[in-house]
């Protein structure tokens, strides 16, 4: 089993959070961080070009922003931490997952962005990590503070 952390990042503040307790625990594991981001196989989105056409943007180009971004922010925080990326389509649980498979990572750390209420124990990205990750996960506390 490879020492890496594997989180995601989708442009959220809570995903950010995620990430950055994903780098701190990398940190106390000696491990490297890497942060993977998805858009579904297919998406686009199609905006308005200003002279009444339209224009259609594929969400890798987002993804790959988001993962840029993040590493950035990360590389930042902490100088001597090694941190890699990619970028997959599939749905967020599943390139959680298979990310850490191919890496033969230690570790997945989820948020609980979508967590609300006292019959919800994890949030639908969570829950479909926990029951297909070959890896230990860690669910990090994203409210904010």
């Amino acid at each position: 089993m490879a020492n890496i952390v594997v989180t995601g990042v989708d442009g959220s503040e809570t995903a950010t959070r995620a990430a950055q307790r994903a780098a701190e625990v990398a940190v106390a594991f000696q491990a490297s961080l890497h942060i993977v981001s998805a858009y579904g196989p297919g998406e686009q989105r199609q905006l308005a070009d200003g002279e009444g056409g339209r224009m259609v943007i594929s969400l890798q180009d987002e993804a790959e922003g988001f993962v840029a971004e993040a590493a950035e922010r990360v590389r930042a925080e902490i100088s001597n931490l090694e941190v890699t990326t990619s970028v997959v389509n599939d749905t967020p649980a599943d390139a959680l997952v298979s990310e850490a498979e191919r890496l033969d990572a230690l570790l997945i750390v989820v948020g609980n962005k979508r967590v609300q209420g006292p019959t919800r124990i994890l949030g639908s990205i969570a829950r479909s990590v926990a029951a297909n990750a070959s890896c230990d996960i860690y669910v990090a506390n994203t409210r904010p503070a």
